[in-house]
C-alpha cells in the first residue's frame, strides 16, 4: 500500500496526476490507463477513479462511456474560445484586486514576481521546467488574490489551468521577440502602483499574445488562420475595467 502524503490516497494520486497533466508529461488526447496507474501507485482502482473523476470536473480530463478518460484533447478552436473567456474573467479579477490590495498584498506580488524572475525557464533538455511553470503559476495566482470573489478566483483558476494544457506546445518559447519577463514586471509595477485599467489591459494583452503564439504551434495553416482571424483574443476586444 502506498505511503499517504496528503489527506487521503485519492488526494495524493489526484495531486500526482493533476500535475502530470499540467506540466505536459501527459497530452492531450492521451488516454489514462486505470488498472496501470492503480498499480504505478500502488493504490487500488476505485481511488484513482476518484482522482481521474475529479480531474474531469475540471476540465482536465475527459470522461466517455466507451473509451474511459484522456486528457483533454486540444484545438485552435478551444484555445481560442478559452483565451477570450480567460481575458474576461482576468481582467475582472485583476481589477478587483487592485481595488482591493493592501501593502501586504503588494508585497507577496513582488515577492512571487522575484522567483519566477529568478526561476529558469528551460530544463537542460530544453523543455519548459516544472520550477518555473509552479513559479508562473503562483505569480498569476498572486496577482488577483486580493480580489474578494471566491467565485470568481475559482472559475479564474479552472480556465488558468486550462490553458496551461497547451503551454508544452511550444517547441521552444523563447524564440521571437516577445520579452515576457518585462510583461510580468510591468503587471507587477501597474498593480502596486493601483493603476486598475493598465493592470487589466496589460493582462489580457498578456494572455492574448500568449495564445495567438500557441494557436501557430502544430497547427494546419488553414486553421490557424481561421483561430487567428478572431478577434475576441485581442485586447481591443476586451472590456476594461474602469476606474
Amino acid at each position: 500500500m502506498r505511503a499517504r502524503h496528503g489527506k487521503s490516497l485519492t488526494e495524493d494520486v489526484y495531486a500526482a496526476l493533476r500535475r502530470a497533466v499540467l506540466h505536459g508529461e501527459l497530452t492531450g488526447g492521451q488516454r489514462l490507463p486505470l488498472n496501470e496507474l492503480a498499480r504505478e501507485y500502488g493504490v487500488s482502482l476505485g481511488v484513482v477513479r476518484e482522482a481521474v473523476t475529479r480531474l474531469a470536473s475540471e476540465r482536465l480530463l475527459e470522461a466517455n462511456p466507451q473509451s474511459g478518460f484522456r486528457v483533454r484533447p486540444l484545438s485552435a478552436e478551444h484555445l481560442a474560445d478559452l483565451s477570450w473567456a480567460r481575458c474576461q474573467i482576468e481582467s475582472i479579477a485583476i481589477g478587483e484586486s487592485v481595488r482591493h490590495g493592501d501593502v501586504h498584498w503588494q508585497a507577496d506580488v513582488v515577492a512571487a514576481h522575484h522567483v519566477l524572475a529568478g526561476t529558469p525557464t528551460h530544463g537542460t533538455d530544453g523543455t519548459i521546467s516544472a520550477a518555473w511553470m509552479d513559479a508562473h503559476r503562483t505569480f498569476h495566482a498572486a496577482l488577483v488574490s486580493a480580489c474578494p470573489s471566491t467565485t470568481l478566483l475559482t472559475v479564474r483558476q479552472q480556465l488558468f489551468d486550462e490553458g496551461e494544457l497547451y503551454r508544452h506546445r511550444f517547441a521552444d518559447h523563447r524564440s521571437g521577440h516577445r520579452d515576457v519577463a518585462q510583461e510580468h514586471q510591468d503587471l507587477v509595477d501597474a498593480a502596486v502602483e493601483g493603476d486598475v485599467a493598465r493592470a487589466a489591459a496589460l493582462l489580457v494583452a498578456h494572455i492574448s499574445t500568449t495564445a495567438r503564439r500557441l494557436e501557430q504551434v502544430d497547427q494546419p495553416a488553414s486553421a490557424v488562420a481561421s483561430a487567428s482571424s478572431n478577434d475576441a483574443t485581442s485586447p481591443a476586444s476586451v472590456a476594461v475595467p474602469n476606474t
